[in-house]
C-alpha cells in the first residue's frame, strides 16, 4: 500500500467516526492516529461525551476479514471494583465430555476494545491488561495466548468522580500512547447533536464506506516505510524530553520508551497532513498528548502543558531553521 491509498483508509475511517460524534474532529484525528502508530489511547472526560460512541463506531466501522478467528470487531470492558482479570483476559475451563481444559477467551480478544472507566478496578486487574497492551498477548495458566495484530485499547477515566478509584500507575500510563482531554463541545456542535439524534440513532449511514481490518494494518505498515524521519526530528524529540527532566517543575520526566512510541505517531500525523516526512509541526502537535500524562509535576505545579510549550518552544524553532537551511540548501 502506498500512501496515498493509506490516507483513503483514513479518510473513510474519519467520516465515519464524524457522522457519529459530533464536535470531536481533533479527537478524532488523534484516535485515528494512534491506530495507525500502533499505540492506546487513554480519553479523560466526564460521562456522556461520546467516549463509548467513538471507540464503538471505530470498532464497527473495521470489516473482519478473518472470519474463522472469531475475533470480533469491537468488545466493551466496563471496570468495576470486583472484576477479575481472568473477567478480562479469559479462563480455562474443563469439559466434561472430552475430559479435557480450553481456553474460553476474554473481551480483551477483539480489534478494538474499550476500557471503560479504567481506574475503577483493582491494581491486579490492571496489570492484566497491561501485558495486552505492551506484548498483545495474554498469560493464563502458565500459557501465552496472542491477541490479534489490530488491537487497539481505548480507554476512558471520569476525572470528576474520585470515589472508589484506583489511580493508573506509572508503568500503566506509560502504555498509552496518548492522554487526551475531552474539552466540551462548541455551541454549534451541541446543537448539531440534538438536531440529528433521530438518524444517528440508525448508526453511521451505510454510504460511508467502512474499512478492511488488512487494510489498516497496511496503512499502518506504509506509514512506518514511506514517511520519512530525519535525524533533526530524533534530536528535537531527545533534547524536548531532557529538558522536561532537567525542569525544576517537573519531578519525573518522560520515558525513552516516549520517545519511540512518539516516531510512528508523528509519521501517522504526516501522513493524515499529505506528507511523506515528519515536520516541526508535527512534533509541535503531538507533544502534548505524548508527554504530558507521563510527567510527574512537583506540588503545586498543576498542568503540564505550559511545562512542556515552554521546554520545547527553543528546540522547535531549532528544528524548524534547520529544515529551512535543508530545503534551501
Amino acid at each position: 500500500m502506498d500512501l496515498a491509498a493509506a490516507q483513503q483508509v483514513v479518510l473513510r475511517l474519519r467520516a465515519r467516526l464524524a457522522a457519529a460524534v459530533k464536535g470531536r474532529d481533533d479527537v478524532i484525528e488523534l484516535v485515528l492516529i494512534a491506530l495507525l502508530a500502533d499505540g492506546h489511547v487513554l480519553l479523560e472526560d466526564y460521562p456522556g461525551s461520546g467516549k463509548t460512541l467513538l471507540a464503538k463506531t471505530l470498532g464497527d466501522s473495521i470489516i473482519d476479514d478473518q472470519p474463522d478467528d472469531d475475533i470480533p470487531g469491537f468488545r466493551r470492558i466496563q471496570f468495576t471494583p470486583d472484576l477479575l482479570p481472568s473477567d478480562v483476559t479469559g479462563v480455562t475451563v474443563f469439559d466434561a465430555a472430552t475430559t479435557a481444559f480450553s481456553f474460553r477467551r476474554g473481551p480483551v480478544f477483539a480489534y478494538v476494545v474499550l476500557a471503560d472507566e479504567i481506574n475503577r478496578t483493582s491494581p491486579k486487574v490492571q496489570s492484566a491488561l497491561l501485558e495486552a497492551m505492551a506484548e498483545k498477548q495474554v498469560t493464563v495458566d502458565n500459557t501465552t495466548h496472542k491477541l490479534d495484530a489490530l488491537f487497539f485499547v481505548v480507554a476512558t477515566q471520569n476525572p470528576l468522580d474520585l470515589a472508589g478509584t484506583y489511580p493508573l500507575p506509572v508503568a500503566q500510563l506509560d502504555r498509552f500512547l496518548f492522554k487526551i482531554r475531552m474539552q466540551d463541545v462548541s455551541r454549534e456542535a451541541e446543537l448539531d447533536v440534538l438536531l440529528t439524534a433521530k438518524e444517528r440513532r440508525s448508526g453511521v449511514p451505510e454510504s460511508l464506506p467502512r474499512v478492511g481490518r488488512a487494510e489498516v494494518v497496511a496503512a499502518r505498515h506504509a506509514c512506518h516505510e514511506l514517511v520519512h524521519v530525519t535525524p533533526a526530528v530524533h534530536e528535537a524529540l531527545v533534547d524536548i524530553a531532557r529538558a522536561l527532566r532537567a525542569d525544576r517543575r517537573v519531578l519525573q520526566g518522560a520515558s525513552t520508551r516516549s520517545l519511540v512510541m512518539a516516531l510512528p505517531a508523528l509519521q501517522a500525523r504526516a501522513m493524515i497532513r499529505g506528507r511523506d516526512h515528519v515536520a516541526p509541526d508535527d512534533v509541535d502537535a503531538l507533544l502534548g498528548p505524548i508527554f504530558g500524562h507521563r510527567l510527574e509535576l512537583a506540588p503545586g505545579v498543576e498542568d503540564a502543558a505550559p511545562v512542556i510549550r515552554e521546554c520545547g518552544a527553543p528546540l522547535l524553532e531549532r528544528m524548524a531553521r534547520l529544515s529551512l537551511q535543508r530545503a534551501a540548501g
